[in-house]
This record gives C-alpha cells, sequence and structure tokens, in this order.
C-alpha cells in the first residue's frame, strides 16, 4: 500500500463562526490529498491521460481541531475495482484519529470524457 502524508496547520481562514475547522475545508483538504497523491506518484504520461472525477464521498468526524492545531493527513488506495478507486483519507490530531473519509473516484478517458477501467499499471503504483 503506497501511503502519501502531508501536516498541516489549521489557519484562522480554515476555522468558522463555532471557532473549529470548517467541514467545507476537511471536504477541500480530502480533495488536494488526493490530487497530491497522485501528482507524487503517476507519471506526467498519466495525468494527461486521465481525469479522476468524485462519484462519492463519505466521512465520519470523530473529533474538532482549531486554529494553530497541528494535522497529520495520510491517504491510501484501499482498493480499484473497474471505473472506481476507493481512496481513504485519515487526519490525525495528536495521533488520535479525528477524520476518517472513503471517496469513490471514477476514472475519466481524458479524451473521450468516458469512464475507463483502472489499468494495471495504475494498480501496481498505488496498491
Amino acid at each position: 500500500m503506497n501511503v502519501f502524508e502531508h501536516t498541516k496547520i489549521v489557519s484562522k481562514e480554515d476555522t468558522d463562526n463555532l471557532n473549529h475547522a470548517n467541514n467545507v475545508r476537511y471536504v477541500q483538504w480530502i480533495q488536494e490529498m488526493a490530487q497530491g497523491h497522485w501528482e507524487a506518484v503517476a507519471p506526467k504520461s498519466f495525468s494527461e491521460s486521465y481525469i479522476w472525477v468524485v462519484a462519492a464521498h463519505h466521512i465520519y468526524y470523530k473529533g474538532e481541531s482549531f486554529e494553530g492545531d497541528e494535522l497529520v493527513l495520510r491517504t491510501f488506495i484501499e482498493k480499484n475495482q473497474g471505473v472506481l478507486s476507493h481512496r481513504k483519507v485519515e487526519i490525525y490530531k495528536q495521533d488520535k484519529l479525528i477524520l476518517t473519509a472513503t471517496t469513490e473516484w471514477c476514472l475519466i478517458n481524458s479524451k473521450t470524457k468516458r469512464p475507463t477501467r483502472i489499468p494495471e499499471e495504475i494498480d501496481k503504483l498505488f496498491l
């Protein structure tokens, strides 16, 4: 399993009227982690041939984060099946899991704009 990790400090701009990280910001971070992982691992030719789009998000909030908190974000692919990739994102604060998300990403052929089966080359890079 290929795990991608990033550390983030919660900024004032990340917070809402309750003074904790806004739920919309978590969704942005989930997407940024997927994109960062793809860009770090996949060759440029893959980025030219394929586009990923979200089919479904399932987010489970287990704790809060506030301005100044240091968060560790981790992402990995649980499985690929047909045109769908099941990606997990976990967010930790002081080694405590505060969010877990599973996103189903659909692989799209950039020329035809149609869903395409995930090739073995992608499996080898991420699983």
